[in-house]
């Protein structure tokens, strides 16, 4: 019996045959059967209908996952300061997370040299500029349903957040809601799913309508985007998770990273959280932290914190708006970082979100949606770099916050170290 072609094989596969179609596609004389029947019809039909697809899930997706996210925390009161303490950490980690992007974005600068503005298909504007103050007060809708109609993402997410905090705090009487919500969110999860199962087609057509235009250029942006992703995932890991568990609890590196390292195999291979959840769990308490903290601040984690999707959100909006000679201002770029920290809270760990929740970031600053079909075609190979960083920070958090409160085993954290040094001490006794 043959083994079935994953969503991933079948996605490399639509990547190849789109560029091989592409250049075909190029090579062709202007005509009737280039420009109407294939590039204007077929191509556009399986192109801008999948991405119109995308569209139609952004906001009942954010809107119902956000909900479900933040009223699952529990009751508000009995958090404490551990609750603060991990929520603050996570919003901090994912704020300086989309700042780092954007920062080694406008640094590389990976889509500058590859014009595809004469491919949008769709009018797009950036907002008038507005004041800290209008962005902020912007973010509270005056009608909630009006803002859900018109996509107005930072003012949905409020809503979502405020909407499932208040459903967590009401209790055993909100059970009833939270029950429908978690089913609405069951059903969105499987009509991305469906969508997503049509992803080597939509793929294929806007892969092949990019290289029929734009041939091998888009090869050198895409190596740049990557490289820019990669090392803003660099930045996270080593200097901004590192330098804070040195900063704030005093510990040796070596022997987090020595047990975090079992972790990464699972999420690197898995490219899942939630998949891992059980062994970060584990290996958590394995370095000393309190069972009570790590049940919490993992899970918790494993649903908002997503610090690695943030920074391909910021690399992405940055490549996108370049390639399609947008200029980003100040405002836009502050949005970006709101709308994305805020967005990941309530990201659900499956395939194909990533990019629904990147279509919403780019919607909240006038980006045009099209740009993700180039993006998808080498997030796949992101993706699995990206969740091992995630995890990453949920094991930074659970490790800062359980030594804040005393609920950590600084002997056995440090105990592997110690129990090679006396291994080490008895084979050199018996040598000599």
């Amino acid at each position: 019996m043959k083994k079935k072609l994953g969503l991933t094989s079948k996605i490399f596969i639509g990547i190849f045959l789109g560029i091989i179609c592409g250049f075909i596609i190029k090579s062709m004389p202007n005509g009737n059967l280039k420009d109407n029947i294939l590039l204007g019809g077929i191509i556009e039909i399986l192109g801008t209908g999948f991405i119109s697809a995308i569209k139609m899930l952004v906001v009942p997706l954010v809107f119902i996952s956000l909900v479900c996210g933040s009223s699952s925390m529990g009751d508000i009161k009995k958090l404490g300061r551990i609750g603060i303490k991990t929520m603050c950490f996570y919003l901090l980690t994912t704020a300086l997370a989309i700042s780092i992007a954007l920062g080694i974005g406008k640094l590389i600068n990976p889509g500058l040299g590859l014009d595809m503005s004469s491919l949008i298909t769709s009018e797009t504007t950036i907002g008038e500029s507005k004041s800290l103050v209008d962005i902020i007060l912007g973010i509270i809708p005056t009608n909630p349903i009006q803002s859900l109609a018109n996509g107005e993402m930072l003012q949905i997410i409020f809503f979502s957040l405020l909407l499932g905090i208040a459903m967590s705090m009401v209790g055993k009487k909100a059970e009833s809601v939270r029950v429908f919500f978690e089913s609405a969110n069951d059903i969105c999860m499987k009509m991305v799913s469906i969508i997503m199962s049509f992803a080597p087609y939509g793929v294929f057509a806007l892969i092949t309508k990019t290289f029929s235009t734009v041939g091998f250029e888009a090869f050198a942006s895409l190596l740049k985007y990557m490289f820019a992703v990669v090392l803003a995932l660099f930045i996270q890991a080593i200097f901004v998770y590192s330098g804070m568990i040195k900063g704030l609890t005093g510990l040796s590196l070596k022997p987090f990273f020595k047990k975090f390292a079992n972790v990464a195999a699972v999420t690197f291979s898995t490219a899942s959280s939630n998949a891992a959840l059980p062994l970060t769990i584990e290996t958590m308490e394995d370095l000393g932290v309190d069972n009570s903290v790590a049940s919490f601040t993992l899970p918790l984690g494993a649903t908002i914190n997503m610090d690695g999707t943030a920074i391909m959100q910021g690399v992405a909006c940055i490549f996108i708006s370049q390639i399609y000679g947008i200029n980003l201002g100040i405002n836009q770029l502050i949005t970006i970082i709101l709308t994305a920290t805020l967005a990941s809270i309530g990201t659900a760990g499956v395939p194909g979100v990533g990019m629904i929740t990147l279509s919403m970031v780019l919607t909240s600053v006038g980006l045009p949606i099209e740009g993700v079909g180039l993006i998808m075609g080498v997030d796949r190979l992101l993706d699995m770099t990206r969740t091992t960083v995630n995890v990453m920070g949920d094991c930074a958090c659970t490790l800062i916050v359980s030594s804040s409160e005393k609920e950590f085993n600084k002997t056995k954290y440090y105990q592997n170290d110690i129990n090679n040094k006396e291994n080490e001490n008895e084979l050199v006794d018996s040598i000599l």
